[in-house]
């Protein structure tokens, strides 16, 4: 099926993209990757009168140490993140996640960015985003503001981003001691549940991520309660991940029920706190 007729802007900066969307407001539909709104816009289910490609906007594509933390554009692809050496070397939580989207196709066209203001309920930046309790800027008609991962994720397909808004901007801590796992629909690649582990052996204090169990990616807050101040003994990482799905209410559809996400959540989580903390 094709999409409806649309017109097409490039525009060369990010001042130029946000005067766009505020002429054009719901009419106008930005353009990162492009896996997201494409496939939308060829079943009719989204037909916007003006598409924005962002893909060439100076400033969204860079990988930069900076401050002590580490900054990433919001339109660096997954293949990008991937082969980043100054990612593998302070943050391979990033580098291990983004290998593990989609295909080469995938990776080599879509953007951390795109895929977070998507915000699928099975992608998987979510649960690294929210390990890592990273910051996450955003530029609009009134300046920029900085949003929490924690804050981020509002509703099932939902975020922190408004209408005439842009993602510009990941920031994240340094974190050696992490793993994902991920257990994936195998047609798609997308997660049936992954979880993101980051470890601080030192402060006996971890932090849990975990996407496509529930309609929104969580922190796993009892479990991250459970460890708090323990020594990560492979015995006690086990009792505390049987609370990975504790308070969520699993989804449930022709992929996996909600018990088998459930189970999954606990099992998975119990995987990642395990290799992080052998790392």
């Amino acid at each position: 099926m094709f999409a409806a007729p649309f017109d097409y802007a490039r525009p060369k900066t990010l001042d130029e993209a946000l005067s766009l969307l505020s002429k054009h407001g719901d009419e106008a539909r930005l353009l990162a990757g492009g896996h997201s709104l494409i496939p939308a816009m060829k079943l009719r289910l989204a037909q916007p009168r003006l598409v924005v490609d962002i893909g060439r906007l100076d400033g969204l594509r860079q990988i930069e140490a900076r401050d002590g933390r580490l900054a990433i554009g919001a339109m660096v692809t997954h293949a990008e993140i991937a082969a980043s050496r100054t990612l593998a070397d302070l943050c391979p939580l990033l580098v291990e996640v983004a290998s593990a989207i989609g295909d080469l196709q995938v990776r080599n066209k879509g953007t951390i960015g795109g895929s977070l203001v998507h915000a699928d309920p099975a992608g998987d930046w979510p649960a690294a985003i929210l390990a890592l309790d990273a910051e996450i800027e955003i530029a609009g008609p009134q300046g920029r503001r900085t949003v929490t991962a924690g804050a981020f994720f509002t509703g099932i397909l939902e975020t922190a981003v408004k209408p005439g808004e842009i993602l510009c901007e990941i920031r994240v801590t340094a974190a050696a001691a992490s793993a994902y796992v991920k257990t994936e629909q195998k047609a798609s690649g997308f997660a049936l549940c992954g979880v993101a582990a980051v470890v601080d052996a030192t402060a006996r204090r971890v932090r849990v991520g975990i996407t496509g169990v529930a309609p929104v990616p969580y922190r796993a807050a009892a479990v991250e309660r459970a460890l708090e101040g323990q020594a990560l003994a492979e015995g006690s990482l086990a009792a505390a991940a049987g609370q990975a799905a504790a308070g969520v209410t699993p989804l449930a559809d022709i992929h996996a029920s909600a018990d088998y996400r459930a189970h999954l959540a606990r099992v998975n989580t119990a995987r990642a706190l395990q290799r992080a903390a052998s790392r």
